[in-house]
This record gives structure tokens, sequence and C-alpha cells, in this order.
């Protein structure tokens, strides 16, 4: 194909699918009609003969394009190029996606699929200032100074745009953030408080410098979401109405989304209050929106490269699973049925947190352990805080903490995360996202929960949502596969005193010396080790003589090696069971060895019948 020597763009080439010929075709500085740059394709290029089975819907604009130039013979069969169609004259396309669309049958991104000889695509001659790897967008239009610029212009017209009212013209293309503050601080001085203008740079730069063409860029309308991809450089104009001096022109999916059908942690991205937030980590997401995993897989066979690679909008569609709990995991816990672990593992799917209560050694902080280690697929994914009365917001999720530079030997106060900042970026990362992890929280009920947890307390009851973080200022949402499970002693408090802000967020399942699962936990576990069940039935004994059920004694303080020695069941119950009678039962008056004694505790217990006398043998 030959190039005009004033042309400033070298030829550029597009490889067919599953190893089909290249076509060829240059871009022009001539605008289309959404401002995009035309990209010329001469005649005798090779077409694809079929589409993709989500052409029609992904691209149906290109779709109906492709159909009309083969209906009025301007790509019609060909003989150059087995398997293929080809073109029959010059086609000058709105843009290098469209061009790249029409010749592959499916959504191909022009900016990066078109490339030179020597393999650089064409966003490398576009004088957008930043490229690499393509990211993702979201631009309010909804409510631009009262009105919805998505449905009355973005929509119909083919762009997003920025206000911009009070920023000078000619500002140049790919200026720096640096350069953006300056700007906003003279253009917006008197008009714009201190916050608003920070937001003002970290818009009007990403609007202005990071943005590319072939960046995807989402918008929400009357409860839907609109996808499309950016099909040009920023313009800058005089807008009558001062509601759009910013533009980038976009080709538009022309369906859109039902916003509460969306998946999770897509509307937690969504739900950041910002005109311009970058979505690209949940660009994968956003890709397969609409599609099934066969178009999918279909869409990927279109695009050259390693096949072998796992395609992301797939890999993001990944479930979620909480694992069902096996006869074999309910016989290691000694727990009595499998189906209350089911229930247990079926709560914590529904609400995501989960709290177990009950007196001491009942089991909890183990057997939460445990079920994390099982329903998350081993200890990688489990993180253990404890929580104690100075625990504070600062030690659980970030905050400012003295540092020592390891050169300088100079201490300063860092922004520092906490164990939940950890566990929450660790689950939220590409490739985790379908593993569940587990957050215990020990002694919940030890801490001021409202302190502790600030305003995460409201991400626990909405996990679709983010809030703006108190110390870094980050955007944040808690990710889906993150599960909270706390332990409650309820001999420290009650649970009747626990606020109905947190009964609300948690479920709550109670581990109690009176009900299954604790209440024959001893004894199946001396039947497991081959012991006397005396034990179990002291203990019985004793949890019947102690009237507040909060203070009765669990379990787990007989379940020790220590306790089988020689004087280890009485050095036990003195120093340890005893002890905690005489607090509960402190100024009462109460003699705690008479009532609660192993003494008077092994006389209750029923007497094995005495054996019986032999009859004298008759005299010979």
């Amino acid at each position: 194909m030959a190039t005009d020597a004033t042309d400033p763009y070298p030829e550029f080439r597009l490889r067919l699918p599953n190893g089909g010929p290249e076509a060829r075709g240059r871009q022009t500085d001539e605008m289309g009609t959404n401002g995009s740059r035309r990209f010329i394709v001469g005649p005798g290029q090779p077409v694809r003969a079929d589409v993709v089975t989500s052409f029609p819907k992904r691209v149906a604009s290109a779709y109906r394009l492709r159909q009309q130039l083969i209906s009025e013979g301007r790509i019609k069969q060909t003989e150059t190029w087995p398997g293929c169609l080809e073109t029959a004259d010059t086609i000058k396309f709105n843009s290098s996606s469209e061009a790249a669309a029409v010749l592959t049958g499916s959504s191909t991104n022009g900016w990066t699929g078109w490339k030179t000889e020597d393999g650089r695509p064409l966003g490398d001659f576009m004088p957008d200032a930043s490229w690499g790897p393509n990211r993702a967008w979201l631009v309010r239009g909804s409510n631009v100074t009262g009105l919805d610029l998505v449905w009355r212009v973005w929509l119909p017209e083919g762009r997003i745009s920025l206000a911009a009212s009070r920023l000078r013209q000619g500002v140049e293309l790919g200026i720096s953030k640096e350069q953006v503050r300056a700007l906003v601080q003279e253009d917006y001085e008197s008009t714009a408080t201190y916050s608003q203008k920070q937001d003002l740079v970290e818009e009007l730069h990403a609007f202005l410098s990071r943005m590319k063409p072939g960046d995807t860029v989402c918008t929400i309308s009357g409860g839907r979401l609109y996808v499309g991809e950016i099909a040009g450089e920023v313009e800058q104009v005089e807008s009558e109405d001062h509601r759009s001096n910013l533009r980038r022109p976009v080709t538009w999916q022309e369906e859109g989304y039902a916003y509460d059908e969306l998946p999770e942690e897509l509307q937690q991205k969504l739900s950041i209050q910002h005109d311009v937030v970058e979505l690209t980590t949940v660009q994968a997401v956003i890709d397969g929106l609409g599609l099934t995993d066969e178009e999918l897989a279909d869409e990927a066979e279109a695009i050259e490269g390693d096949h072998s690679v796992e395609i992301p909008a797939l890999a993001a569609r990944r479930e979620l699973e909480l694992p069902e709990p096996t006869d074999e995991l309910a016989a290691e816990l000694l727990v009595h049925d499998t189906d209350w672990l089911r229930e247990v593992r079926d709560l914590l799917w529904d609400d995501r947190q989960l709290v177990l209560y009950g007196p001491p050694g009942t089991g909890k902080t183990y057997l939460a352990l445990k079920l994390a280690e099982f329903l998350g697929g081993g200890p990688e994914q489990v993180k253990l805080v404890q929580f104690h009365p100075s625990y504070a917001y600062e030690d659980f999720f970030e905050g400012f903490r003295p540092q020592e530079d390891p050169e300088t030997r100079e201490v300063a106060f860092r922004l520092t995360a906490g164990p939940l900042r950890e566990l929450a970026d660790l689950a939220s990362r590409e490739g985790n996202r379908h593993l569940p992890h587990f957050l215990i929280i020990d002694e919940i009920n030890r801490a001021n929960l409202a302190k502790v947890f600030g305003e995460l307390y409201f991400l626990l009851e909405y996990r679709n949502k983010s809030v703006r973080l108190t110390y870094s200022g980050d955007d944040f949402a808690l990710p889906p596969n993150l599960f909270v499970i706390g332990t409650m002693n309820t001999a420290d408090r009650s649970i009747a005193l626990v606020d109905s802000a947190m009964r609300r967020r948690f479920a709550f399942v109670e581990l109690s010396p009176r009900t299954e699962p604790t209440s024959g936990l001893l004894r199946r576990w001396l039947a497991s080790q081959e012991r006397d069940p005396e034990p179990a039935e002291l203990l019985d004994a004793l949890n019947a003589r102690i009237d507040d059920p909060d203070f009765r004694i669990g379990p787990s303080y007989l379940m020790k090696k220590g306790v089988y020695r020689d004087g280890g069941l009485e050095r036990t119950w003195r120093t340890k069971i005893l002890p905690l009678l005489e607090e509960h039962h402190y100024g009462e008056g109460v003699d705690i060895e008479k009532r609660y004694g192993l003494t008077a505790l092994r006389r209750s217990l029923p007497q094995p019948p005495a054996p019986k006398a032999s009859a004298p043998e008759p005299l010979a």
C-alpha cells in the first residue's frame, strides 16, 4: 500500500485471527464525526470471512458498517486470500478501532492492534503523552450542574467531557500534575475550596494526560452502566453552557447494563464519589459484561497471542466459593453433627461476618481458626488479631506510627497498614479474588468497636460501597472474598450488652456447655483418647451447679495432656477452674471448695453398683 511522502504516519499492519494474513492501512489527521482520527484501508486487503458471536452486540455500529460494506460490494469474495474476504476499494473508517473491528469481525483495539513492520503500535505515534497498557475509567455525566449530559450529548454524539469551566484555553496535551495544580490554583482561586481544588487536579490530570485512545470508559445514567472505548485525543473548546469544555471522542456500546445486576467488586468502584475514577483494577470484569463464557473464549481466539494464557475476563469471573464442610472435618473437630458446621458456613456466606460466643474454655478460637483454614484452603489466607481495651483504629486498619529510617537512623511518623488493610489488600489482588480470606478477631468485645472500626463499620453492612479513608485519603471497599470471624467471651461482657449496630452486621453462634457441639465435646474427646469418662461427668456435675450460663466452664480446660498426668486433674481444678468461680461469687460468702470441689462433685456422681458377693459353696 503506497504511502504519501508527506504523510507523518508509517504504514500499519493488522494480523487477522488464527494466524491469518496481514491487512495494511494508514492513519490520517482527518477528524471523524465525533473527533476521532480517520483510518484508511485500501483495496485488496484481507477481511475475516466470519465474525465472533459477540460482535453484533459488543460493537454494533462496526457490525452494521461491515454488513453494509458487504452488501454494497465494497467487501467481496477473494481468490487472493483463501478462506477470507477482501476490500474492493479504498474504505475510510471513522477510527483505527472501527477499521480493526470490521476487518477482524471482533471487538479489537485498533490503537494496539495496528502495528508497524517493526512491531510498534499505532498508539506510539499519537499525540497523547502516556502510552502503555490500556486503562479503564469512570467519567460521571449524569449531573453536570443539574443536567444529564449522558443522554443529551455523550451517547448520541459519541463523547465524554469535563466542565473545566474556568480552566484557561490553550492547555497543553500531556501536561504534568504539578502544572495542572498550578493552573487550578490560579484559575479557580476564589471559586473552589481547598478540597475541590484537590479533586480538580486529579480529575483534570487524568482527563488531559493519563487517558488515551483505546482506553475503556464507563458512565452511569438512569440506573444503567454504559461502556465505550476512547477513540481520540482530548479537545479543549469554549462550550456555550460551560458544561463540556474538555472533550474526548468515544465509541459507545449501544446497550447499557443494569447497575443492580453488576458484579459487587465493580459496584464498589463505581460508588467512589469523584467525577473521574480509574477502574483498571476491575477492567477484566467490565470486559466480560453481557457476554457468556463461550463468547469470551470466541473473542480471545480472534486476538493473536498465546492461547495458553488464561483469558482475563474469564479469570475475573471465577466464582467465590466456600467449600461444604465434610464428615471428616466434623470428626477432626469433634463436632456432633456435620449439619451444624454447614449452618455456620451458610451464615458466613450470607453475612460474611460471624461471632462465636460463649463462656471461657468452649474452644471458640480453636474452632474459628480450624474452620477458617478449611474454608479458605489453608493457613495462608487466615490472619488473627486479638482486641483489647486500648486497641484502636490505627492498630487495626491504618495510622501514623514511628518508624526508623534504616539509612539515617532517624525516627519519623509514617503511614502504616494494620492487619485488616494488609489482608484486604491481599484478598483484592488480581488472581486472589475468588479465594476466601479470613480475619479472626479474638476477644472482639474487649475493644470499643465503633472506635476500632471507624468508617469501616459502614462497610461491614454495605459491601458494595466504598468510603474515603481517614488517614490515607484512599477510596476503600472491603473485598467480597474477605470474611470476618470474631470470638466473644461472655464471662467478660454479656452478649446482651452488644449494641444493635454490631448485631445487625454479625451473625451470632453460641458455644455453650449447655448445648451441642460443646456439651458433649469433652466426652467425645475422651473417647477418642481412650480415657476414662469421669472428667466429663465431673464437668457436667460442676456446670449443673452454676446458675449463670455465662460462667459455666468449657471443656477445653480438661482437654490438655497435663490434666492426665499424676495429680493433673486435681491441680487443674484447684488452679484454673476454682479461681474462676471464686471471682464469680466474690463477696457472696459461698464456700467454693464445698460447692464446686472435686470431693463434693465425686460424691454427687452416681456410684457404681457394688459387686455381688458370691454364694458359699455347698458342703460336701
